[in-house]
């Protein structure tokens, strides 16, 4: 796992993943494939997360800016 967006770009790249995200329940980035959910196994049951997720092609600066923007415009979420 990573903790910022440049971070989670450095891995997407190293791997060859399409997105990044930022799962907002653990605070965590990562890379992954399109359509993969991000959660944790609890007793044998998969808990997916909230997470924005983004493509991997955007810099650090403009996935910070536009997850700034989205939670502005979704503060409850």
């Amino acid at each position: 796992m990573a903790s910022t967006w440049q971070e989670a770009l450095d891995a997407a790249r190293k791997a060859g993943l399409p997105q990044v995200f930022h799962d907002c329940d653990t605070g965590t980035y990562g890379a992954c494939r399109e359509g993969e959910p991000q959660g944790t196994f609890k007793s044998g049951v998969f808990s997916e997360h909230r997470c924005i997720c983004m493509p991997a092609r955007l810099s650090a600066v403009e996935l910070e800016e536009k997850e700034k923007k989205f939670r502005t415009e979704n503060p409850d979420w």
